[in-house]
């Protein structure tokens, strides 16, 4: 954040506020309170008034900043402490800085100085730098957003491939409260306190804007008491999976919706004659068929109000036990809704099979062919309407 005054202030002031050199004043405990147009440059929007200056630093050097921060308090004379600062780049760079503690009060004066790089850093040569390399490759190449945020919620880093997908800039959202990131998001909001209060989270989120979907996971950074310094957050943006998932659900449904269909083209009711319908079955018969044809047919007999129902297994080429128990519940059913029930064209196979079974056919009525079904039911008709015209002549 660069700050601007008055031409009218101190000449010392002014020189302290333009000069080239990256300065500025922090408190004892470590907060920035003022600092140059050049330090602003250098480190951009991560220059927030009241941020810790350890938070400029990376994650792996910021113990070592603390540890030299506090020699302050002893020394008589400057105390140089090296370490990556996040540049207003968005990338990290390895910078010298100078400290000294003011003559009379709290104040620490610095001046930061790029150097030469990992050569000069003791942490790169712990090979942490590779670390760096790392996150940069996977940055650049896989859709996510890396993020992070000190414990006031000032994002420190904004970077990743997948904020294009947002329609947003690397580093853009560098120095801005992420509250206010998510100042229309309740949900986002909220997961982000929690994970400041030091719970992990791991979430699912829809962007409607672009209808783009990401998951997310968010780590809380502790110090040794188990208080929240800062908190690392991961987006991946996984809407081709979301999409791919959808269209094969969307294929299954129609699949099933076509394996209706097809149940209901394979077991058609058809009304053969006035008050008799038909049931036609045709090749491979099992438990779940045969309990659909039961409720199709019955919720037939009923809607039409027929008297009699045929069950023709012509096509049928084999049962077994289960099958075979099922039609005869079927028949029973149909007699108990006062309608008939006929089987026709039990093949020999099936006759077979049932004799083997040991099922007992006898109270029901079987007939050869569907023909000879459809006639045993009209006969049955006919004679039913001769009794009764009979009755009433009798009557009169």
């Amino acid at each position: 954040m660069t700050q601007h005054y008055m031409a009218s202030r101190d000449p010392w002031e002014a020189a302290y506020l333009y000069s080239p050199e990256a300065l500025f004043v922090a408190d004892v405990d470590g907060t920035l309170s003022h600092w140059s147009e050049s330090f602003g440059h250098t480190v951009g929007h991560a220059a927030v008034r009241g941020i810790a200056f350890f938070q400029l630093f990376h994650d792996d050097d910021r113990e070592e900043v603390a540890a030299k921060w506090s020699a302050l308090q002893e020394a008589t004379g400057a105390v140089e402490l090296r370490g990556r600062v996040m540049t207003a780049g968005n990338a990290y760079a390895s910078f010298s800085c100078v400290l000294r503690r003011a003559p009379h009060g709290q104040a620490v004066y610095g001046s930061l100085h790029a150097t030469s790089g990992a050569a000069d850093h003791p942490a790169a040569e712990r090979g942490k730098g590779a670390t760096d390399d790392m996150l940069r490759a996977l940055s650049d190449n896989l859709p996510v957003v890396l993020w992070s945020c000190n414990a006031a919620g000032i994002i420190t880093r904004h970077d990743g491939k997948g904020l294009a997908t947002l329609g947003l800039k690397r580093g853009q959202l560098v120095g801005t409260n992420v509250f206010d990131v998510y100042a229309n998001a309740p949900e986002g909001m909220e997961t982000v306190r929690r994970a400041l209060r030091g719970s992990p989270i791991h979430s699912m989120s829809h962007v409607p804007i672009n209808n783009s979907f990401w998951e997310n996971w968010m780590v809380p950074i502790q110090d040794p008491l188990g208080n929240v310094e800062s908190v690392i957050g991961l987006s991946l943006d996984v809407s081709e999976a979301k999409r791919a998932e959808e269209e094969l659900r969307l294929r299954l449904l129609q699949i099933q919706k076509q394996q209706e269909v097809i149940g209901k083209l394979s077991t058609p009711i058809i009304q053969v004659w006035d008050g008799v319908v038909a049931l036609p079955m045709v090749g491979v018969v099992d438990s779940v068929r045969t309990a659909d044809v039961m409720q199709n047919l019955l919720d037939e007999i009923v809607r039409t109000g027929a008297r009699y129902a045929i069950l023709d297994l012509t096509g049928v080429e084999m049962v077994d036990t289960q099958v075979a128990n099922h039609l005869i519940k079927l028949v029973n059913a149909i007699r108990l809704l006062g309608a008939g029930g006929i089987i026709c064209g039990i093949r020999p196979s099936v006759a077979q099979t049932i004799v083997e079974l040991g099922l007992d056919l006898n109270s029901m009525v079987t007939r050869s062919n569907l023909r000879a079904g459809i006639m045993f039911c009209i006969n049955q008709m006919r004679q039913l309407a001769t009794n009764a015209a009979s009755k009433d002549a009798s009557r009169r």
